[in-house]
């Protein structure tokens, strides 16, 4: 397989650009509720009812986002993300009014959902082969440790008092304006940015008669609740049905972050020597393995419980480890050059889809009983993890109906 390097300073850019992207994420999500309460006015219903309907619209546009890459390339649209996240935090505090609120909301939800496939995107333009692994490896260990540090830095935020979420939006808005610039300055080589001569015929009809990106699209989805699982429906179960202290979830978390941003790249590296959908599969096993064992905590109690969770916890980190590395690679390989934003936008409509729905759909299993969840669970990965086995017998991407050539920087 041909590698191919970004240069030093495009890597240095990318990296910085990515921590300060992935802090900014630590910083606004575990407190987006309480963070827009308490800058819009607005009551928990309303903001809760204003933020699923920036969701869904943002789902909406996810497909134009993928054009907006074909035609422009990763790195502008992702420059364009991080400036309108910058502006969205900077109007965030002025939002008091509801209809204002919603247009800000929806910004927001659109430049986040956005970010993904561009940047992505943007990682198939810098590097090639085992290079573009290397990257999307680091930029997976910076999204994790960014999120945690991100979380301790709105903590040191909310300690200022009542100008804790006001100093947390300017602070948002400044930090995703410097990533805007810093990546506006990467460098991309010409002959990684190929467009095509004309516009491609088909579109999103060529991305969905792709089998095998239907298939991946179908296994990210099915994986996803595995993901959802910890922030959404863990600290529910831990506390409610297996008697732990509150504090239990928040330590998983911090367990799973520091492992994950530790060890992504090492474990990138070592499941490079498999082939991706072989590699991702097993990662959904081990996923399951740790559901398993989930499903058993309430059958224990007192400092039992606590060791035993943190030991599911590591399980079940290894499984995300040894999933997503190749199961990210595959999504970006698999990809066409030409068509890469309109890939990886299905592939990251996915994931989002599987967002949407994970909070109704993991609340009903929460309610169903204590082990109804982690059996559906495990029943979703593994039948997520078979499909990606699938993927390494299935048939390469169909051919470009136009010819790509180099663009011009």
């Amino acid at each position: 397989m041909r590698s191919t390097s970004p240069d030093p300073a495009a890597r240095r850019r990318f990296i910085a650009a990515s921590l300060v992207d992935a802090v900014g994420n630590g910083v606004y999500v575990p407190l987006t509720m309480l963070f827009v309460h308490d800058l819009t006015g607005q009551s928990l219903t309303a903001i809760g009812t204003g933020l699923t309907l920036a969701g869904l619209g943002a789902l909406a546009a996810m497909p134009l986002a993928g054009v907006l890459i074909d035609r422009h390339g990763g790195k502008h649209v992702y420059t364009a993300a991080l400036a309108l996240r910058a502006a969205s935090f900077a109007l965030y505090p002025l939002a008091t009014a509801y209809p204002a609120f919603l247009a800000v909301a929806f910004a927001v939800a659109v430049a986040m959902w956005a970010s993904a496939p561009s940047q992505q995107s943007l990682i198939g333009d810098m590097a090639e082969g085992a290079e573009r692994d290397r990257l999307l490896a680091w930029n997976r260990s910076l999204r994790n440790g960014g999120m945690g540090f991100g979380a301790l830095a709105a903590a040191a935020m909310l300690a200022l008092g009542d100008g804790g979420y006001l100093a947390a939006a300017l602070a948002l808005a400044g930090s995703f304006a410097a990533a805007a610039m810093i990546v506006a300055r990467i460098p991309v080589q010409p002959n990684r940015t190929p467009r095509p001569i004309a516009r491609p015929r088909g579109g999103y009809r060529i991305v969905l008669a792709d089998r095998r990106y239907r298939r991946l699209a179908t296994a990210n989805f099915l994986i996803g609740f595995g993901y959802t699982a910890q922030a959404i429906a863990m600290p529910v179960f831990l506390t409610r049905d297996a008697g732990l202290p509150d504090a239990t979830a928040g330590v998983v978390f911090a367990v799973n972050t520091a492992l994950v941003a530790g060890l992504g790249v090492p474990v990138a590296r070592l499941m490079a020597r498999t082939r991706r959908g072989r590699g991702a599969a097993l990662g959904t096993a081990v996923f399951a393995l740790s559901f398993g064992a989930f499903a058993f905590l309430p059958t224990l109690d007192g400092t039992a419980a606590i060791i035993a969770v943190l030991a599911v916890a590591v399980v079940y980190t290894a499984g995300e480890l040894i999933h997503s590395a190749p199961a990210e690679s595959l999504a970006v390989h698999a990809a066409p050059d030409h068509l890469r934003g309109r890939y990886l936008s299905v592939y990251q409509l996915s994931w989002s889809l599987c967002r949407t729905l994970a909070p109704m759909l993991l609340g009903f299993l929460l309610d169903a009983g204590t082990w109804q969840l982690w059996v559906a669970l495990a029943a979703a990965v593994l039948t997520g993890g078979l499909i990606l086995l699938g993927t390494d017998r299935s048939p390469a991407a169909p051919r470009p109906l136009t010819a790509p050539v180099p663009a011009t920087a």
